[in-house]
């Protein structure tokens, strides 16, 4: 049994942070779901950025759309849809024989919007209604802004990704939406079962202190998040207002990590895999990172629900200068800010590559 399937054995849902046509048209994606125990999947637009840029996969779909009047986002989110519904066909399988728990692919908001709470809500019923799949998720980021448009699209019964958190604080905020849309759901007399999942991402705090702290600290800051983030989660899951919306028929919202390709070239290319391990938990990981823990992974110590060590090791960091409450803010900030430039980027290649086709015929 290789490394991937011990990992899923010890009670942890491996997704892939990767989606391109190639990876569906040649059986890669269902080879990974057969071989690897990949249960999903998450996308997001630089990866559809390359994908445009650098091939032609998505040409005749980018012509027939023009010729129909379609641009920009239009345009593109009929091309990740296209995608996205033929992987959850795939994982639909997984989808029903885990009785829904598993088996999702994820679509992003356009980015723009993670300061703009009526129109994340808006947006995220349309683009679920579009997608047309029952094990698809919508991203909504976990910005201020986003918290509030978690609850209602919750409330609205839209199942939803919380993206964009890096600290126990943040993902908090966004486990306290999921709970009120599920609590008004009752009280308006709907069925609770609402899906969610809250990402928490990983490797940028590391990259963030790299060179700003001892050597022994190195690559041990966003573990020692995670490991504090895991705690609140199984605090959560043991509390009485949790335990009486699952007596309601509620399911909680599982904890994933992302953003586990490690960053440092000195580092083990499989640390945050190793290193997350956690039953009733999700680790997204990059195509290359997948296949470097099925080569040469070690599934050992799941993480303590208690956070083991990590208030001390925090501690140090604390110590060496590091504002962990100022950091995590930063963190998010910067990473929405990459998200529009993304998708910026990925408009402008769709506008671009559109150009370019017009002209060859």
């Amino acid at each position: 049994m290789n490394a991937a399937r011990r990992l899923h054995g010890a009670g942890q849902s491996l997704w892939l942070d990767n989606i391109t046509r190639p990876l569906l048209a040649s059986g890669t994606l269902r080879r990974y779901i057969d071989e690897f125990a990949i249960t999903g999947l998450t996308s997001n637009p630089t990866i559809f950025d390359h994908a445009i840029r650098h091939g032609a996969d998505y040409d005749a779909e980018i012509r027939q759309g023009l010729r129909g009047g379609k641009t920009g986002e239009t345009l593109f989110f009929d091309l990740a849809l296209t995608d996205l519904r033929q992987a959850a066909d795939l994982l639909r399988p997984v989808h029903e024989r885990t009785n829904r728990l598993d088996g999702w692919v994820s679509l992003e908001l356009s980015p723009l919007l993670a300061h703009d709470t009526a129109q994340s809500i808006a947006s995220a019923g349309r683009l679920h209604a579009a997608a047309g799949r029952p094990n698809l998720f919508v991203k909504i980021p976990g910005t201020p802004e986003g918290i509030p448009a978690i609850e209602e699209a919750i409330l609205a019964g839209v199942p939803i990704n919380v993206t964009l958190l890096f600290s126990r604080e943040q993902y908090l905020a966004a486990a306290e939406a999921y709970l009120r849309g599920i609590e008004r759901r009752l009280a308006a007399g709907l069925n609770p079962l609402v899906w969610s999942v809250a990402s928490v991402f990983i490797s940028r705090w590391d990259k963030a202190v790299m060179g700003r702290v001892p050597e022994a600290l190195r690559d041990r800051l966003g573990i020692a998040i995670a490991r504090r983030t895991y705690k609140a989660y199984r605090d959560l899951l043991d509390s009485p207002r949790w335990l009486r919306l699952l007596n309601a028929g509620a399911l909680p919202q599982r904890l994933l990590w992302a953003s586990t390709g490690t960053k440092d070239p000195e580092a083990s290319d499989v640390l945050y895999i190793q290193a997350l391990a956690a039953p009733f938990t999700i680790n997204t990981m990059p195509e290359a990172t997948l296949k470097a823990f099925v080569e040469h992974g070690e599934v050992g110590d799941l993480l303590p629900a208690d956070g083991g060590d990590c208030e001390e090791v925090l501690g140090r960091f604390q110590q060496a200068g590091i504002d962990l409450d100022a950091l995590a803010t930063q963190l998010q900030r910067d990473g929405a800010e990459a998200f529009d430039r993304s998708w910026n980027d990925l408009m402008a290649c769709i506008s671009s590559k559109g150009e370019a086709l017009r002209r060859a015929h």
